[in-house]
């Protein structure tokens, strides 16, 4: 079964697809992806695991056709984080 495996940074998204059994685990697909030796960062003892944004583990069961997103972990609090002034206000 075909699975596309996805991390995004602010400069680069990486989106690999590998072929992998039926019975195969989110763990199973970023491995055999390689993404983990593309982007060395990656650290998915702390960082969220996902499929279609929805939160999983690593030991996830995939079907055919997943899309599995390694999320980057926060680094501000979005709470205090000031909303960019919209261009379309300042001429209000």
């Amino acid at each position: 079964m075909k699975i596309g495996v996805v991390y995004a940074k602010p400069q680069k998204q990486t989106f690999l697809t590998v072929d992998l059994p039926e019975g195969s685990t989110v763990k199973d697909a970023i491995e055999k992806s390689g993404i983990l030796k593309q982007c060395p960062d990656i650290d998915l003892s702390t960082q969220t695991v996902g499929i279609y944004g929805k939160v999983v583990t690593l030991d996830a069961a995939l079907e055919p056709d997943a899309r599995v997103e390694i999320y980057r972990p926060i680094t501000c609090d979005p709470k205090t984080v000031k909303r960019r002034a919209r261009p379309e206000a300042a001429s209000e």
